[in-house]
């Protein structure tokens, strides 16, 4: 297979397998979805609390704008406290409620239950290959996150 077709392969599998995990997640909640970038920013602010809005921004690679209108949905929906910073007053630190760690806690639980789940109907020969290719996949997203944006 040639390094396009792998590419191709490779994107298109793990777009579906995140599909797929997202949508067998949902149909368990209990609470409103949350949009993929609410969650990534509930994930960096759980991550490094205290983070500005415009860092936020740059680690998400959206506009402080973009941001700032998740941090009011997520702000008002009890997931994040925003808090002025005492050196600048204009500037906003964002931290994570317990109801935020408890949201993601529970998905990371369930999310782990599922994967362990389906590993698990694997053959010995699949689950070998996957383990196999888990340091070229950490490499490959170490990749992703050095370039930055899109080609």
């Amino acid at each position: 297979m040639s390094a396009d077709g792998l590419s191709d392969d490779l994107a298109g599998v793990l777009t579906g397998i995140h599909r797929l995990v997202r949508r067998r997640l949902w149909a368990g909640l209990t609470k409103p979805r949350l949009r993929g970038a609410q969650a990534e920013l509930l994930r960096v602010v759980t991550e490094r609390p205290g983070i500005g809005v415009s860092a936020a921004a740059k680690e998400l690679y959206l506009a402080a704008n973009s941001v700032s209108t998740l941090v009011n949905q997520l702000v008002k929906a009890g997931l994040l406290r925003r808090e002025a910073d005492p050196r600048d007053g204009r500037v906003a630190m964002l931290y994570p409620t317990p109801a935020c760690r408890e949201r993601l806690r529970s998905w990371d639980a369930r999310r782990t239950a599922l994967f362990h789940a389906r590993v698990r109907t694997l053959a010995a020969e699949d689950q070998a290959a996957l383990a196999a290719a888990l340091p070229a996949l950490r490499r490959l997203a170490q990749s992703l996150r050095d370039t930055g944006e899109a080609p």
